[in-house]
């Protein structure tokens, strides 16, 4: 397990987060996405990346529905930020849940409007899986009652 920090953003930046995660898709973002992750092999198979957009978005290109599906994130999605000090240089990662067809799914990217060579903007998707525990209310600071 790595070294991780864990804090809740105020609203208004939870919203330029999506705000900045938004223009980046809309204006040709690379979409980088680990279908398969070393933690999958001690995960059961039905709460990892492959089996979750399988599952879900079946005849469509992963890279396409992911960029769509995060296009409708929102402020009352959010879950809490995380800084991963094993890249230090690199923007913190925001988590994010939603429910597909009465599931709920974790979500956690990364958004770099520019990448270290200033010529492409990155959304970096570590998580788009079944949850392994059901989402409660309070774990979503920003989710109307």
């Amino acid at each position: 397990m790595s070294e991780q920090t864990v804090k809740i953003e105020s609203e208004a930046n939870v919203k330029t987060y999506i705000q900045k995660l938004k223009y980046a898709l809309d204006h040709g973002a690379k979409i980088s996405f680990q279908i398969e992750r070393r933690v999958d092999e001690q995960r059961k198979i039905c709460y990892t990346n492959k089996f979750t957009v399988a599952e879900l978005f079946p005849s469509e290109n992963p890279v396409e529905a992911l960029k769509r599906e995060l296009k409708t994130i929102t402020v009352e999605n959010y879950l809490r930020t995380v800084k991963d000090f094993r890249f230090s240089d690199r923007s913190d990662m925001w988590e994010f849940g939603k429910i597909y067809n009465g599931k709920d799914v974790y979500i956690k990217i990364r958004v770099e409007l520019l990448s270290p060579s200033g010529f492409e903007h990155t959304a970096f998707v570590m998580s788009f899986h079944f949850a392994e525990y059901p989402f409660k209310n309070e774990d979503f600071p920003y989710r109307k009652k």
